[in-house]
């Protein structure tokens, strides 16, 4: 009778637990999503609370390399001419002063014809007002006459002032005035002269070519210290500010980073790209940097508090990111989330947990293919 009864027993629990696992089965079945872990591999999960953490974000922008626009100096012809001669070439090394180009100019000419003119004009007017001077002491002329005199030589020296104003503005240095007045040799031929020292880097002329004073012929650029600019997006203008560190990534370098600050933060928000200006100014001594090159700017935001998971509880599941969040003893559910890329084995939250939940920190590779197993059983 008792063996009987323990039989029936048995027999009870047995069905019982099959109707349990029965019951788990059918549950994990119905919501793909959900996962019951076993003694074994619940004993091997660590969990931990979805936090609030202040976040030092860094924004990756898109730049280039480019020119210090203070160390870049456009050059043209001061006098309208004809080029005669070409000094310079692409891509040479100058030094300030030294001569680019020639041009022969009748304008040149004809200015220091003019010249010329108003210097013998003012040594006989000279001449005239100390002949007027003396005679006016040996009382022979008047006092109207001694004026007179006087007042042609001072409009003499006031217009041979304006002659030689005029020369330096077509580029004839004071010396090579004072020679002209000395030995009368008129010269048609200006120099085109670097204004920098430097690098060609633009140059646009060709022999023959007449050019004009607003034409720009040669760039000459000083290379040893260039610019990093890039455009940071409008809505991320507030954690900008000049005086930030930056990291630039060169591809053309092995994307080796290169360390600096924001010089420049623009006050404008450009109305097609919706973005504003950054620059930063970077050493180029060994001259590896060349202006053009692409770039990365990373910019180190202010900290600002943010949810934030440790990267080792992500899953990647159908190429997005997902969590295991508990539900109850042993049960979790596969969470579609969107997250910020790693930083410090950290991921900010930009979607899908509100700050409340306990997720699988270790363990959860493990998990999803527990439950990725269940699934393909169950189907």
């Amino acid at each position: 009778m008792k063996k009987a009864f323990f039989l029936v027993l048995t027999a009870a629990l047995l069905l019982g637990c099959n109707k349990e696992d029965q019951k788990a089965a059918v549950h994990d079945k119905a919501d793909p999503t959900l996962v019951t872990a076993a003694p074994e591999l619940l004993a091997q999960l660590k969990l931990a609370d979805v936090s609030r953490q202040p976040v030092a974000e860094t924004l990756r922008v898109a730049g280039r390399i480019d020119f210090d626009e203070q160390r870049l100096a456009r050059i043209g012809a001061t006098v309208t001419g004809r080029v005669t001669h070409i000094d310079a070439l692409l891509g040479q090394d100058v030094r300030k002063g030294e001569v680019l180009a020639r041009l022969n100019s009748s304008e040149l000419s004809s200015q220091q014809l003019n010249f010329l003119k108003a210097r013998a004009q003012l040594e006989l007017n000279r001449r005239n007002a100390e002949r007027a001077k003396a005679l006016y002491e040996a009382d022979v002329i008047g006092a109207a006459e001694l004026q007179r005199r006087e007042s042609e030589y001072q409009i003499s020296l006031a217009e041979t002032r304006a002659a030689s104003d005029q020369l330096q503005l077509l580029g004839v240095s004071p010396a090579a005035i004072d020679r002209l007045g000395k030995q009368g040799a008129v010269d048609s031929v200006t120099p085109v002269t670097a204004t920098i020292g430097g690098v060609v880097v633009e140059r646009k002329l060709a022999q023959g070519q007449v050019v004009q004073p607003a034409d720009t012929l040669f760039v000459v650029a000083d290379l040893s210290r260039l610019w990093a600019v890039a455009q940071v997006p409008e809505q991320q203008v507030s954690q900008v500010r000049t005086g930030q560190s930056v990291s630039i990534e060169v591809p053309a370098l092995g994307n080796e980073k290169l360390v600096g600050k924001l010089i420049y933060v623009g006050q404008t928000i450009n109305p097609e790209t919706r973005t504003v200006l950054v620059r930063t100014e970077l050493d180029n001594s060994d001259g590896r940097l060349k202006p053009a090159m692409l770039a990365s700017m990373l910019i180190e935001a202010k900290s600002i508090e943010r949810l934030v998971v440790l990267a080792s509880a992500v899953v990647r599941e159908n190429d997005e990111d997902h969590v295991f969040v508990a539900e109850g003893e042993g049960v979790f559910r596969l969470l579609k989330v969107k997250l910020g890329p790693e930083q410090g084995g950290q991921r900010v939250v930009l979607s899908g947990l509100k700050g409340e939940e306990k997720v699988v920190v270790d363990g959860a590779f493990h998990l999803n293919n527990e439950r990725n197993r269940k699934e393909m059983e169950g189907s």
